[in-house]
This record gives structure tokens, C-alpha cells and sequence, in this order.
């Protein structure tokens, strides 16, 4: 009976451990997928950025239209995507510490990180432990590397794993000078970018030397740093008696803002010239956006723009987070898409390990016929230098909202 006993005994404690497993999944905070009765085990992705903090308007656009896509995609049946996004606050260290935390949550494919700092300190983590990431906004050459300085020479060897949807800080800074030729924008133009910022410094150094190759007349260049950035009345003074009539602006929203509003009250008027991260300046708080009437910057993506899947994602967006999306979740959206695409391409699923997926992931992004066409951008393609080739799209503040030009 002792023996029947104890036999029937662990029979009951096996049971019940099947049980509990099949009954109590763990639970994963912040994030968005699931499998049904039919489709395959998710692929996990990874994503970081501030979603507080006074970068949050950023990384909140990034993660709210990279969730509605991965709905969009897993309502599909068939490849799933699970997305777990982390907070870094637009700190570099905080910014590894998420990525270890998603490493270790299992990620199989990364969104990288939402700003440049950031992804310059997390894409030498990824590149060492060969997962497949493909950042929507942090710009600078230094989270692909590769790419040569000045002097021609290369630095940061390349991260054949990283690759951007946005544009780079060079095609930026090229870009915008080629606009305000073209466009006959300016005859006196002056600078005012953050020296201690590579996103800002990386766009005027290219911004530089293709208005010097184009013949624009750049009369005054003032430069600040994250420490000095509350007060720009010296520069503005500077700018001002040098008779600059388009002030370029290769920073972000919040120290544009003050420049708007301490240009204002000095009374000195210019045009005013961005690039991408002059987006978001509209709806952040305690900013008078009638200063921002007619600043005009160079992005991949208008929201006012007539083509149906524009229209579908602008209203769908609105709807599900009662606002309009910003270049940032338009960027976001397309990379969750174009890696759905390639996945596609290559027969990926979730039961391959991330080294594996990485592997793939840049044999479909470098291959000659892979192309995307997305919200930013059609025809899309990817260098093995990992920049991805588009067309960017003038846009102007008019009666506090977005136009194109």
C-alpha cells in the first residue's frame, strides 16, 4: 500500500505541474502581441526610447505606431510580432540597461534605440552580440560607423547589423543647404547647432561644406551645448548684426523653441530653417506655436499628404492616440512593416535564434531587389553601409499645423 501510494502520489504532483505551466505564462510589461488557434509563435522585438522626459514626444510617437502596426500585422494571421518597448529617459546608460533587459526578455530583432546618444552607446552592445536592428530616427553616422571623417578617414569600423530608416545626419545637412539654394531661401544665412550633441553637430558639418560647394553666402555660425541651453540671446545679437535673413537650425524642438521665443522678443525676424528634429515643436507644452508660423524643415513624411496609405495611417492614428503623427511614428511604422516584409522574404520565424535572424535580415536588406514602399518614402532600398535611400520633403508651419511645401 506504502508503494501504491507514493506512486499515485507522483503521478498527482505531475499533474498538477503540467497544469500550473499550461495555466500561468509569464507575463511580459509593456508588451504587444499574441499568438492565436493557427498562426506561428511571435518573433520578439525589441524597442527603446524616452517616453518621459523632454524627448518623450519622440520616443511615445515611435512606440505608439509601432504597436499599431504589429497589430495590424499579427490581425493578418500567419508571422506573428510580439513588441516589447523599454524607457531609456534619452540617457545612454539607461538606454544599455533596457537593451539588456529585452536581450534577456529573449529579443530576436531590434528597433534599436529612438535618438542618437543613445544609439550610438546600444548599437556596439548589438553589433557584438549579432542582433538584427534597424533604428526609425537616430541619425548619426556613428550608430552604423563606417563612414569616413572629414580627413577621410574611418573611425568606427561598420556595424554590418545596424541600419536606419531615417535619413543619416549627412544626407540631412546636405539636403538642407541643397533646399535653401534651390529654393532661394536666404542670401545672408547663419547657423546655430549644439556642439556637444553628434545628431547636431554631424548635420552642420555637411551642411557646412555643401554650402560652401553650392556658393551660400554663411555669414555668422553660433554653436551651444546641453549645459548653455536655455539662453541664446548672444548668439541671436551675434546673428542679428551680421544681417542673417534664414537662421538654419540643425537641433531639436525644445532649444528651437526658445530660440523662436528670444527671437521674438528682441524683435529680429528671419526665416528659420530645420531639419528633423525641429518636429514635435506644436505640441510641446507652454510654447506659444504662433512663434512657429512659417519655420520651415526637411522631413521624409507630411502628414497632409494625399496618397491612401498615408490617409488610412494618419486616420487610424488619430483615432487610436487622438493626435497626429509625427515623422518619428511614421518612420516607426514603416520600419515594423519593412521588417515584415523581409522576414517574409527569407522564411524567417520565431524558432530561429536571433544570430540566425540577424544573418538573413541583411542578406534580404542588401539584396538588389529588395525594395519598400512606406509612408516615408517609395521605392525604398539599403546600402551595406546601412543608410537607407529616399526622398525628403519640404514642409512649412502654416496657421499652427503641418503643410507641405
Amino acid at each position: 500500500m506504502k508503494r501504491n501510494f507514493k506512486i499515485t502520489s507522483m503521478v498527482m504532483a505531475a499533474a498538477m505541474a503540467l497544469t500550473c505551466l499550461a495555466g500561468c505564462g509569464t507575463s511580459n510589461q509593456g508588451s504587444t502581441g499574441s499568438t492565436s488557434e493557427g498562426t506561428s509563435a511571435p518573433i520578439k522585438i525589441g524597442g527603446i526610447g524616452p517616453i518621459t522626459g523632454g524627448a518623450a514626444i519622440y520616443g511615445q510617437a515611435v512606440k505608439n505606431a509601432a504597436e499599431m502596426a504589429v497589430e495590424e500585422i499579427n490581425a493578418k494571421g500567419g508571422l506573428q510580432f510580439e513588441l516589447k518597448f523599454e524607457d531609456d529617459e534619452n540617457d545612454a546608460e539607461k538606454s544599455v540597461n533596457a537593451y539588456n533587459n529585452l536581450k534577456d526578455w529573449g529579443m530576436q530583432i531590434s528597433l534599436g534605440t529612438v535618438t542618437t546618444q543613445p544609439c550610438i552607446a546600444v548599437s556596439t552592445e548589438i553589433n557584438a552580440d549579432r542582433i538584427f536592428a534597424l533604428t526609425p530616427s537616430a541619425s548619426s553616422t556613428d550608430v552604423i560607423g563606417g563612414q569616413p571623417d572629414k580627413n577621410g578617414n574611418v573611425t568606427i569600423q561598420r556595424k554590418d547589423n545596424m541600419f536606419q530608416m531615417c535619413f543619416t545626419d549627412p544626407n540631412q545637412g546636405v539636403a538642407s543647404a541643397q533646399y535653401i539654394k534651390t529654393q532661394n531661401l536666404g542670401t545672408k544665412i547663419a547657423v546655430i547647432y549644439n556642439n556637444s550633441d553628434a545628431y547636431s553637430t554631424g548635420i552642420y558639418q555637411k551642411f557646412q561644406t555643401k554650402a560652401d560647394e553650392l556658393g551660400l553666402n554663411v555669414v555668422c555660425v553660433k554653436t551651444f551645448t546641453d549645459d548653455s541651453a536655455n539662453d541664446f540671446t548672444a548668439q541671436l545679437n551675434e546673428i542679428k548684426a551680421a544681417g542673417a535673413d534664414l537662421v538654419f537650425l540643425p537641433i531639436y524642438y525644445t532649444p528651437a523653441s526658445l530660440i523662436l521665443s528670444q527671437a521674438n522678443k528682441m524683435q529680429y525676424a528671419p526665416k528659420f530653417f530645420g531639419v528633423d528634429g525641429m518636429d514635435g515643436i506644436l505640441t510641446l507644452d507652454n510654447f506659444d506655436t504662433a512663434l512657429a508660423e512659417g519655420v520651415m524643415l526637411l522631413t521624409p513624411f507630411t502628414a497632409d499628404a494625399e496618397d491612401e496609405l498615408t490617409k488610412n495611417f494618419v486616420a487610424k492614428y488619430k483615432e487610436k492616440y487622438n493626435e497626429t503623427p509625427n515623422q518619428f511614428a511614421a518612420d516607426a511604422y514603416d520600419c515594423v512593416y519593412v521588417i515584415y516584409n523581409a522576414c517574409l522574404k527569407e522564411g524567417i520565424d520565431a524558432s530561429m535564434s536571433a544570430s540566425d535572424i540577424c544573418e538573413k535580415l541583411i542578406a534580404a536588406f542588401t539584396a538588389d531587389d529588395f525594395t519598400f514602399d512606406g509612408l516615408t518614402g517609395t521605392g525604398m532600398k539599403w546600402s551595406e553601409s546601412g543608410e537607407v535611400s529616399k526622398e525628403p520633403k519640404g514642409m512649412v508651419i502654416k496657421d499652427g499645423v503641418y503643410v507641405g511645401m
